[in-house]
């Protein structure tokens, strides 16, 4: 590698950051850990930082910046290369694309980390082509507390490095799971980086293991239907062509992502859909192109790295070659989804839209286990295979809701003002008290995890009913409009019954709990009197104990539900909170 002599440098500037400590007095090379051990290590959290800082002092070209926490006390980073030194992002954005590598997601997964290192130090010294119309950004270690946490065991069945970090962050939380609820300083911090580069295309580095086959390399793009659009056909019929390509004609085989787990993949399998809670999807609702790399963990790490480090340069390749449709349709993506009368936000693979693949894989049968003695897989890697197999990349949708003009958030809901905010969310807040004429949700019915998830005990198959009521607003309450570039973001995170919304998030569990109740030896005088009063809702509740002998045999069932007929039950019981405004 190329070794260049540094006399004192002292005080150098980066973009809102000092890196003064860095006093560069040897011959310093920018050999990556990677390349010195031969291919079997990857470096450590301080090494891929100081990595990064050297070659910023030292080539104009690349920048380096401190942006926000981390669950660990230790800064993000943000490494960006501009081929001309230029890293005034407002104006380089107007005629350049973005692309964001994102890195170290999972720590144990280093590929992406070794790989980029490589790329910069090559882009920056012009030893490898450099892009015309794309400035490239990347996240060199995303999960700091996770990398700091090195070990050679964790990742059981993987081929090496000698050593990495490890899957959960410095709080135990898998990252890949938190870019909605944001439980996290690294994911909070996150925002302010995505929404300061805004990226045409993002791509997450990862490693799997879900079946044996032949391909170290595989890829998950976002999912085309639910991209939808001009924009999801360009991901289906142009760019994902485009990436294959372009790796064959280097002699790398690539397939989608092996969505099977024990199984072996010649059954067929359906793409994977990166729901908002992943960062590929979480992405897509800003209308930027996303695929993660996941190469195969069986396979040498130094095959995995320098597979990975070609994918990079493919994508940069194929995001300068089409720079202008990118942000064109990206463009088009946005003006148009406000406008549209439906959002789609559940989806389920359309089996009746089959593709094929030509796939590599290895033959395989089930045997009994030495070790439980039951039936277990195993594969022969002496034995590949090419077969044509059914590949199931097309979606449906499920669940659709009109879209409203906007949204009210009272402010007592600050948690959720507090992500609207981090994600640039524009919002107009209320001067005075006032009322108005709006949608209300009340839930109806939902299914809620057994076992802890993330943190959480999330909810899904929410099932809610709508009714126009006229609410009270208060002095400092938020009118959220939908016409704006987040449009997207907040019908994935507000409407309650998609499937990443902050309602399935836990974020309103409070509604779910009835506050005031009555004491039965009081409230029966006040039952009888109410059913006489109103004898179309007892005819109701005699029917109701004809009809359903548990509530029958329940005394306190049957006092409850008049109880939730009168007016003494109260309003906020179930109701959900957020508020939509019709157009």
């Amino acid at each position: 590698m190329k070794k260049i002599l540094v006399l004192a440098l002292l005080g150098l500037s980066f973009i809102s950051c000092d890196f003064s400590n860095y006093i560069l007095e040897q011959d310093y090379d920018f050999t990556t850990v990677f390349e010195a051990s031969g291919g079997t290590e990857t470096a450590t959290y301080q090494e891929i930082i100081d990595y990064y800082a050297n070659l910023a002092a030292i080539y104009p070209s690349v920048s380096l910046r401190r942006i926000g926490e981390t669950d660990t006390g230790k800064p993000l980073h943000l490494a960006i290369y501009s081929r001309t030194g230029n890293f005034d992002l407002p104006k380089l954005k107007k005629k350049n694309s973005v692309l964001l590598i994102m890195n170290g997601i999972h720590p144990g997964e280093s590929d992406g980390i070794d790989a980029t290192m490589m790329l910069f130090r090559d882009l920056a010294q012009d030893s490898i082509a450099l892009p015309e119309n794309t400035i490239i950004a990347a996240i060199p270690v995303y999960n700091v507390g996770g990398a700091l946490n090195r070990n050679s065991f964790t990742r059981t069945n993987q081929n090496g490095p000698a050593e990495y970090g490890f899957r959960g962050n410095a709080r135990n939380y898998d990252l890949n799971r938190d870019f909605i609820k944001a439980d996290t300083k690294n994911t909070r911090s996150f925002y302010e980086i995505f929404h300061l580069l805004d990226p045409d295309v993002f791509i997450d580095t990862h490693v799997t293991n879900g079946a044996n086959y032949q391909y170290t390399l595989t890829h998950l793009f976002t999912q085309h239907n639910k991209m939808g659009g001009e924009a999801g056909k360009y991901i289906e019929t142009e760019m994902k062509p485009a990436f294959e390509k372009a790796l064959a004609k280097k002699e790398l085989d690539i397939t989608p992502y092996v969505n099977v787990f024990n199984e072996v993949p010649e059954k067929g399998f359906s793409q994977f859909l990166d729901i908002p809670r992943y960062s590929t999807g979480y992405a897509s609702l800003w209308d930027t192109f996303s695929v993660m790399i996941e190469t195969h963990m069986l396979k040498p790490y130094e095959e995995r790295v320098w597979g990975t480090y070609e994918t990079l340069q493919s994508m940069i390749d194929i995001t300068d070659e089409d720079s202008e449709l990118i942000r064109k349709l990206r463009a088009q993506a946005r003006r148009k989804f406000p406008e549209q009368k439906e959002y789609v936000f559940d989806f389920e693979v359309d089996s009746s839209n089959v593709s094929s693949l030509q796939f590599k894989g290895y033959e395989a049968e089930r045997i009994e286990s030495e070790v439980t003695g039951f039936e277990r897989l195993k594969y022969d890697t002496n034995r590949p295979f090419t077969r044509e197999i059914e590949y199931y990349n097309n979606y449906k949708p499920t669940q659709q809701v009109f879209l409203p003009k906007g949204y009210i958030i009272p402010q007592a809901w600050w948690p959720v003002l507090e992500l609207l905010e981090l994600n640039g969310v524009k919002m107009q807040e209320f001067e005075k008290d006032t009322s108005l004429l709006v949608e209300v949700y009340r839930i109806e019915d939902f299914e809620t995890e057994s076992q802890v998830y993330e943190g959480h005990y999330p909810h899904s198959n929410t099932k809610v009913s709508a009714s126009k009521q006229k609410v009270g607003i208060q002095k400092g309450d938020f009118f959220v409009p939908l016409k704006q570039k987040a449009s997207k973001y907040l019908m994935a995170t507000l409407e309650p019954q998609a499937p990443d919304s902050f309602f399935n998030w836990n974020f309103f569990d409070s509604v779910l709990q009835q506050k005031e109740g009555f004491s039965p030896y009081v409230f029966e005088e006040i039952a009888r009197e109410f059913l006489d009063d109103y004898p179309q809702i007892e005819d109701e509740f005699l029917k109701k104990k004809e009809n359903e002998p548990e509530f029958a045999n329940s005394w306190y069932a049957q006092l409850q539900w008049i109880h939730k007929q009168s007016e003494h039950y109260e309003k906020s019981h179930l109701r959900y909170p957020i508020f939509r405004v019709d157009r």
